[in-house]
């Protein structure tokens, strides 16, 4: 699994993007406070975060082994880790966060497992699509604590409104979605297509496709998918750890503020998390400047802290959730790749 020139080009590019919008984050917070508040961190609070970052990314790695053992691969739970640390780590160093690093972290995937690429990348899509659900579930737990016990102001209402209409819009596109799958399945051939044979023109080693290649593939991705969907009991335990997941980054989150002095409300942060994540499909290697600014604007208002104080936290959070995937990912990314290769000049004897 290579990157070429341009790949690199667009990550250091995207990594330029994201530092220039960090910095205009802590300018506007103020850069001197932000650092003050920083060093006044507990630095013991500050370890557990990282722990509880080590967890969120296990119960996320679990998801998906659960995933991958409903289509008939298996592999043991330290891989399963492994795996889905490299599949974080593409999610954070290409822009568009998931949209952008799932076809690598599926390349892993199949390399590693030795499944075919479109159940690999129905694996992990379908990993994708289900932690949705419990975070529009946290997400409208902590709006209905906030309804209930305090006053929305302006901006709770607004973001309440929001994430009632992705509860309702993503699942009924989905279905729609599912219910065409065929005439979505040549949509995207179509495009593809075109798309490819414009590129074929003027890039040597591009070669044209066909439609009937292009909806095989999609159609192997779809039957992955289905096969997810169709074992209720794996389904439901995938979705346990995706809500272990997202429960234990909004415990990142929290601890974050605790780690500074401040005890915000813990419903605040559980919809605060899934809901700045959105953030993460900005054009910005894995959200990184667009999804921490998302934290601050959403911390300051809902959980009552100064921007500053937001920031801060953010940056806890953050170099616990982006940072740390990204030194075990890449390791294990290398790792994973030399015994890849290792095992195809065996196989190759």
């Amino acid at each position: 699994m290579r990157l070429d020139l341009g790949d690199v080009q667009t990550i250091l590019v995207g990594f330029v993007a994201a530092l220039a919008v960090l910095l205009v984050i802590f300018f506007l917070a103020g850069i001197d406070e932000v650092m003050t508040t920083l060093s006044m961190a507990d630095g013991r609070v500050i370890v557990l975060v990282a722990v509880v970052a080590l967890g969120w990314l296990f119960a996320w790695s679990m998801s998906l082994r659960t995933v991958l053992g409903v289509l008939g691969i298996r592999i043991t739970v330290l891989r399963s880790f492994f795996l889905y640390a490299g599949a974080t780590f593409a999610n954070n160093v290409t822009p568009f966060g998931q949209a952008g690093g799932e076809p690598f972290a599926a390349l892993l995937i199949s390399r590693t497992t030795n499944a075919d690429y479109e159940s690999s990348l129905g694996a992990i899509a379908s990993v994708d699509s289900i932690n949705f659900v419990p975070s529009i579930s946290f997400a409208l737990v902590g709006v209905a604590y906030y309804a209930t016990v305090l006053t929305l102001g302006d901006t709770a209402v607004m973001i309440a409104l929001s994430i009632v209409a992705l509860a309702v819009a993503v699942p009924t596109v989905a279905v729609i979605g599912w219910r065409k799958r065929d005439t979505v399945e040549l949509t995207i051939a179509t495009g593809v297509v075109r798309v490819v044979g414009f590129f074929a023109r003027f890039v040597p080693p591009v070669s044209p496709t066909t439609k009937p290649a292009v909806v095989h593939r999609l159609r192997g991705f779809f039957d992955a998918i289905e096969r997810v969907a169709g074992d209720r009991r794996k389904l439901a335990l995938s979705v346990f750890f995706s809500a272990l997941g997202w429960l234990l980054s909004s415990v990142s989150l929290w601890l974050s503020f605790y780690a500074l002095g401040y005890t915000v409300p813990f419903a605040a942060v559980l919809f605060v998390v899934p809901i700045g994540s959105i953030a993460g499909v900005a054009p910005l290697p894995g959200g990184l400047g667009a999804l921490d600014a998302a934290l601050v604007l959403l911390l300051v208002p809902i959980a009552g802290v100064s921007v500053a104080t937001a920031s801060a936290a953010a940056v806890i959070h953050r170099g616990a959730t982006y940072l740390l995937p990204i030194l075990i990912g890449g390791s294990t990314t290398a790792m994973l790749e030399a015994d890849n290769a290792s095992t195809g000049s065996v196989r190759s004897d």
